[in-house]
């Protein structure tokens, strides 16, 4: 990896590449010859830069919500012709597709949790007992 000296410029076109993409750190830093962990170097000496870097990843759960729904919507290559030039289920493709979904929802939900996790309620009932019972 080449680049190692700062610049905003570069530093904001990898935010803006991490919130427009569903790709990971690492292969978004290695487009830019970034090499991770100077960008963690970089992001851990500033704040400002950590903050900016932290909402592009909140950016980047909306924009893998919305690639969820795509995702779904899209059946286009459910079906595919065999040998025989009969229309068939591509099961492959459809699993590949839930693994999509399924990967983006968990990703999603770890990067905006308050936004894409799944809520799970808990009620406790706590009734008041003495720790040291008193003896008959």
């Amino acid at each position: 990896m080449g680049k190692t000296k700062f610049t905003q410029e570069l530093f904001d076109s990898i935010c803006t590449d991490i919130a427009n993409s569903s790709r990971g750190l690492t292969y978004i830093c290695a487009k830019h010859d970034v090499s991770r962990f100077i960008f963690y170097k970089w992001i851990n000496d500033d704040s400002d830069l950590y903050n900016k870097y932290a909402r592009a990843k909140e950016i980047q759960a909306d924009y893998m919500a919305d690639e969820i729904i795509s995702i779904s919507d899209d059946g286009s290559f459910d079906k595919t012709t065999n040998s025989e030039g009969r229309e068939v289920t591509d099961h492959e493709h459809i699993q590949r597709s839930k693994l999509r979904v399924d990967a983006r929802k968990w990703l999603a939900a770890k990067l905006a949790p308050r936004k894409y996790s799944e809520k799970t309620m808990t009620e406790t009932h706590v009734t008041e007992q003495p720790l040291f019972p008193e003896k008959d």
